[in-house]
């Protein structure tokens, strides 16, 4: 019995998963090249990049890589005119782990920012690495 409705209604149900998926898309699609830890030393050492750690205040108060500027994931796009200097020049985003930053990226790709790098595995693959983590106070 459940073959059977399956069978008479596949292009249904063939039409609902493929909208489901369509809907579900735009998240999971992320912009901006994924860069290792020392990839993104050598951008910051050799073509003075910027990172951008999208975290809430509160995760990048509790550590963050040392020089980032903390701008949340949601002020991003309302704030990316103070980026405007850099929208030709390389950019890091960093995260927790790499997924909002990701996101982040999609954002300033579509305002126009070309250099754009995602920290893969956000600030903990930064501390994993043994690089240098500043806590406390916030650099805006």
């Amino acid at each position: 019995m459940p073959m059977d409705f399956i069978q008479a209604n596949i292009l249904t149900i063939a039409i609902a998963i493929l909208s489901f998926i369509m809907l579900l898309w735009p998240g999971f699609r992320q912009s901006g090249k994924s860069v290792t830890t020392a990839q993104a030393t050598q951008l910051i050492n050799r073509e003075d990049a910027l990172i951008i750690d999208v975290r809430e205040s509160h995760e990048y108060a509790a550590g963050h890589m040392p020089d980032a500027r903390n701008i949340p994931l949601k002020d991003l796009a309302a704030k990316a005119d103070e980026l405007a200097g850099y929208k030709e020049k390389p950019l890091i985003l960093v995260c927790a782990s790499g997924v909002r930053s990701g996101q982040g990226c999609s954002q300033l790709e579509k305002l126009g920012f070309t250099k754009l790098n995602n920290l893969d595995g956000g600030v903990a693959a930064w501390e994993k690495a043994g690089l240098p983590i500043k806590r406390g106070s916030k650099k805006k």
